[in-house]
């Protein structure tokens, strides 16, 4: 995990969202991973954005992923969702999100409203924490990857998880080809 200095998340809600401190204290006991493995690392929130933070902390594009929420539209009705990515992909947002939200539209969330229905920071929203209902999807690589880096609701920390309880969050579900790779 490069250089971060990783502690147990629990243990500094100081590094975390409120939305994100309250999952944590009512984490599945089926998880894959107990919450006391969930790990939070604080980091200088002007490194926050992925291409800068991995170069900085000496992390892999290939475990870093960053959660998007897209707002997929049909009519006078909106529908939220969270795509975890690996920084190598891209969420396919017109196509497989799209289909998925049974969207005519589906595009990136205003940056405004992505912070008001997440209560997270912008650069920083993370899967965890968020609201009840929205569904979350995770592409296929980030499931399978041991340990991912991923935002921790604020700009100022970053959290290290088991790929595979990104994937076992509640409301998640597992998409084969919900990323494809940047060129």
């Amino acid at each position: 995990m490069g250089s971060l200095k990783l502690e147990p998340a629990q243990s500094r809600p100081d590094l975390l969202a409120a939305p994100v401190s309250k999952a944590l204290a009512v984490w599945p006991e089926d998880a894959p991973v107990d919450a006391d493995q969930v790990l939070v690392a604080p980091i200088d929130p002007e490194l926050a954005d992925t291409a800068a933070f991995c170069e900085a902390y000496d992390v892999g594009l290939d475990v870093s992923a960053n959660c998007v929420i897209v707002a997929g539209r049909r009519g006078e009705v909106t529908r939220y969702a969270a795509c975890i990515v690996l920084a190598t992909t891209r969420a396919d947002v017109n196509g497989v999100v799209r289909r998925y939200l049974d969207a005519r539209k589906a595009s990136f969330a205003p940056m405004d409203d992505a912070v008001r229905l997440t209560g997270m920071e912008y650069g920083g929203i993370t899967p965890i924490g968020l609201p009840a209902g929205w569904p979350i999807l995770v592409d296929a690589r980030v499931a399978a990857t041991p340990h991912v880096i991923v935002g921790s609701g604020v700009r100022h920390s970053k959290i290290a998880i088991a790929g595979p309880a990104l994937g076992a969050l509640p409301g998640a579900e597992v998409i084969a080809d919900l990323a494809r790779p940047i060129d």
